[in-house]
């Protein structure tokens, strides 16, 4: 067959709540998600068999471990697929940055292997499959604006956040989401982010009310970890941004722009004062 690609977008977090910790040890949160335009790009083959992953980038694994590989194996597993398939991944989401870039890699394996081998599987079906590689996997399969609970497995659909330009800055330091979850004090957190006001807000159009409402709780854990998380965020809002936010269990950061020309030069001045940082600038998806 002909080479097949698919782009795996990222995500940010508008709101994250965490509303208790499971008895299984997950935690049950309550968030809206956002896809942006940066993304990563995967190319499909079919091959003799096995799973071969490459990518552009070797601070990346491509063993049974990734989760490409773990989606890829899912796949051809289930659905007795005997021919094996090669991967290449252009890697443009940040690593370990709370963007879910593996789990969107994951997702678009899911979404590739479904269009290569004609089965036909709906979103729905997919999204099923996809949470037993992660949680953040069936709304990567979904994308768009969606509202997340249970923990993260229960989507629906929101409408389009409103126009606007989303920068990001992923400082050069790494988060683990474990640490991150193992470490919150589920039952402590005293201020809960207004996500039934924020989905308000976006059914309305108001970016306003969206950006009024940012807040993430997981940043109780991570910026006294990693004060740099919230030296971003002020100089984010000190430049012009609407909202600034840690996205995910960070590092990353990003901010709200109505400006096209306020947001550039947002971004410029950011790549000047941390230039170890991974800066961009994008929009909604």
């Amino acid at each position: 067959m002909d080479r097949y690609q698919i782009m795996a977008y990222a995500k940010i977090n508008l709101g994250l709540d965490v509303v208790r910790r499971l008895p299984d040890g997950y935690h049950q949160v309550k968030m809206v998600m956002q896809s942006v335009g940066l993304r990563d790009e995967l190319t499909f083959e079919e091959a003799g068999s096995g799973i071969t992953i490459t990518a552009d980038t070797a601070e990346l694994p491509t063993g049974e471990d990734n989760l490409i590989h773990k989606a890829a194996r899912l796949m051809l597993d289930k659905y007795g697929i005997s021919s094996g398939l090669r991967v290449h991944l252009r890697k443009n989401i940040p690593i370990a940055a709370g963007m879910a870039g593996g789990s969107t890699d994951a997702a678009a394996v899911m979404k590739g292997i479904n269009h290569i081998f004609h089965l036909g599987l709906t979103p729905a079906q997919l999204m099923e499959d996809g949470l037993s590689i992660g949680a953040d996997v069936p709304y990567c399969i979904l994308g768009g604006t969606a509202l997340a609970e249970g923990i993260g497995e229960n989507l629906t659909p929101l409408p389009p956040m409103p126009p606007c330009h989303i920068l990001i800055d992923k400082p050069d330091i790494s988060v683990s989401t474990k640490y991150v979850y193992t470490h919150l004090d589920a039952q402590g957190i005293r201020n809960h982010p207004d996500i039934d006001g924020m989905t308000e807000a976006i059914r309305a159009g108001s970016l306003p009310g969206i950006t009024e409402r940012m807040e993430n709780v997981l940043e109780t854990v991570t910026v006294p970890a990693h004060p740099v998380i919230d030296t971003i965020k002020q100089q984010m809002m000190r430049l012009g941004a609407a909202g600034s936010l840690m996205s995910g269990s960070g590092p990353t950061v990003f901010g709200i722009f109505r400006d096209m020309a306020q947001a550039q030069t947002a971004l410029e001045r950011l790549l000047r004062e941390n230039p170890s940082h991974q800066v961009f600038l994008t929009t909604p998806v």
